[in-house]
């Protein structure tokens, strides 16, 4: 038994900066997610598209996307609301505005936000919220398989389509944006990630249109980045900052990952590796991909979070696997970019695999100071009697040119392939490790889970979690942690940073305890979380010093704020 010991003793020597904490209890969780959907008025269900009929054959496969949520308190009552969007023509999105009495009502008719699904147009792959233009009033971009939509928030209640004017009337075949500000102006840029390239599912002139590798495929949708130029309008800036990646990218997160205090993109790419983009100085990005070759190959959804409460983001990235088929572990990535500008793979055993995985999010869920992991699970959910796997296998072993035209592809007819997959839920142990608590939590639907997104929806310092499932219903988990751990909770409000506050980077210290949490223009597969970081205290009476590291450069301190309660923080003026 010294052998292991030792081993989980280094890792916390490399991993921990403070004390080794005690190991939560595997048996004794602290927190329960119960499963409050109907009782809190939410029933969206997620419908799939149909193409071109020329690839009906692998439609299950090509249409399998496009189940997203994201979080915003769009109508300023300091009560987060949800969005969630569909994928089939005249199906509609829905807007649920939290009624702070633990329901939701769907407005999304009334927003203007409902018919967003039209042939002509293209059909919903998800949505990102920030202040694009400073009025105190969160924007939302729609992307789509199809044409982007910037609809810019009137007066709380209505949102106009503002697109053309904006200058992003482009056709991109997307699954992720996040809104970031890369050169630090105080405006909010945008980033959208391509994965398909810009051809129209609809009416397709060649059926040669799926990956040429499936490991390292780079004949994907091109990534673009939009720089804010003021006034409601923006400029393609793809070129001249190099970042128009074309590697089938899935997911991207956004955060200042070596402390330079310039944000850096990282991406999650299907097909191949990742990629991080490194900011230099706003004036264009480096790609790193040091540490990032190996591993990923099917990167579905990237999450930023301090794994370890070393003050630091670090990521994880999930992939797939299937027993007996393919085994491509999640990745959890250690962040050591100001020590060697890479980051180390740390994953093993649970979190390593998670099956089919998608969207993930770190959250403390039990308020004891430490990170959990939400992963949503499964991919083609049919005829449990039948599986693709057989068929997707030889399709891989096949020459590029053959699987590269969608026409060559065995027919799915009524085949599952890895259905019927239950959520993760990682309960982190610190150095002891991370372990699979979700049936012990209440977890325990078999949808096709895609996006994923935590959040405090009653306001009483708990992190519930939703779930955006592919073809099927939303899922809506209310967290129950241990009501004798404290938390502390903090809305920013930006001055000469963006309004929204994306980037900013809120860092506390409590005792033993030192945790960073960014403020994110959206992150994980297709989603987007409360923007108000929360933190988790365990027993600890109170927070020590809070510091918040704004994306203008200022450096704000707190010291002894009050504790169980959601604070304020504006942006100092100068």
């Amino acid at each position: 038994m010294a052998v292991p010991f030792m081993a989980a003793i280094l890792l916390a020597m490399r991993l921990d900066r403070g004390p080794i904490r005690t190991a939560a209890d595997a048996t004794r969780p602290g927190f329960t997610l119960r499963d409050a959907t109907a009782q809190a008025g939410i029933h969206f269900v997620h419908k799939r598209p149909s193409f071109d009929q020329k690839i009906a054959g692998v439609e299950p496969h090509v249409a399998a996307l496009g189940a997203a949520v994201s979080v915003a308190d769009f109508d300023g009552d300091d009560w987060p609301d949800l969005y969630f969007t569909n994928s089939r023509f005249g199906e509609p999105n829905a807007l649920y505005r939290n009624k702070g009495d633990g329901t939701f009502e769907d407005v999304a008719a009334a927003a203007g936000l409902a018919d967003l699904n039209r042939p002509g147009l293209g059909v919903s792959m998800g949505a990102v919220w920030g202040d694009m233009d400073g009025d105190g009033r969160e924007d939302v971009l729609v992307y789509r398989y199809g044409y982007l939509s910037l609809f810019r928030n009137v007066d709380g209640h209505r949102f106009e389509d503002v697109t053309e004017r904006a200058g992003l009337h482009r056709w991109v075949n997307s699954n992720g944006a996040i809104w970031l500000d890369y050169d630090r102006d105080g405006k909010l840029d945008l980033y959208v990630t391509a994965y398909f390239r810009d051809i129209d599912l609809w009416h397709l002139t060649t059926t040669r249109i799926m990956h040429k590798s499936f490991e390292y495929a780079d004949n994907g949708g091109k990534n673009l980045l939009f720089h804010n130029l003021g006034g409601g309008k923006f400029e393609d800036v793809t070129d001249r900052m190099g970042v128009g990646s074309t590697r089938w990218t899935l997911a991207a997160a956004s955060a200042d990952l070596d402390g330079d205090g310039w944000p850096e993109i990282y991406l999650a790419n299907d097909y191949g590796p990742e990629e991080l983009y490194h900011n230099e100085q706003g004036k264009r990005f480096t790609l790193v991909t040091a540490g990032l070759e190996a591993e990923s190959k099917s990167g579905m959804s990237v999450t930023l979070g301090d794994a370890f409460n070393r003050g630091r983001l670090d990521a994880y990235v999930t992939n797939i696997s299937e027993r007996g088929y393919i085994f491509q572990n999640n990745n959890l990535r250690v962040n050591e970019l100001r020590e060697s500008r890479r980051f180390r793979n740390v994953a093993e055993g649970a979190v390593a695999d998670a099956g089919w995985a998608w969207g993930a999010q770190f959250g403390d869920l039990n308020n004891d100071g430490a990170n959990e992991l939400f992963v949503a699970n499964g991919f083609i959910s049919a005829d449990r009697n039948q599986s693709y796997w057989y068929a997707m296998s030889k399709i891989a072993g096949a020459n590029a040119r053959f699987f590269e035209d969608a026409s060559t592809w065995p027919a799915f007819g009524n085949a599952s392939l890895s259905g019927y997959e239950r959520s993760r839920v990682y309960l982190n142990r610190g150095v002891a490790g991370w372990v699979d608590v979700a049936d012990r939590v209440g977890v325990n639907d078999l949808y096709d889970g895609r996006a994923v997104a935590m959040a405090d929806l009653s306001n009483r310092g708990a992190v519930d979690v939703i779930v955006a499932n592919q073809n099927q219903p939303a899922i809506l988990y209310r967290d129950q942690p241990d009501s004798t751990n404290h938390w502390i909770e903090f809305k920013l409000v930006g001055t000469r940073s963006n309004r929204s506050a994306i980037g900013a980077e809120v860092t506390i210290e409590a005792g033993d305890l030192v945790q960073r949490r960014v403020v994110d223009g959206g992150s994980g597969f297709a989603s987007q979380n409360d923007r108000r970081p929360h933190f988790g205290l365990g027993k600890r009476e109170w927070v020590d010093r809070v510091t918040v590291e704004w994306p203008s450069g200022a450096r704000q301190v707190i010291s002894r704020p009050p504790t169980d309660r959601i604070m304020t923080i504006t942006e100092p003026v100068r």
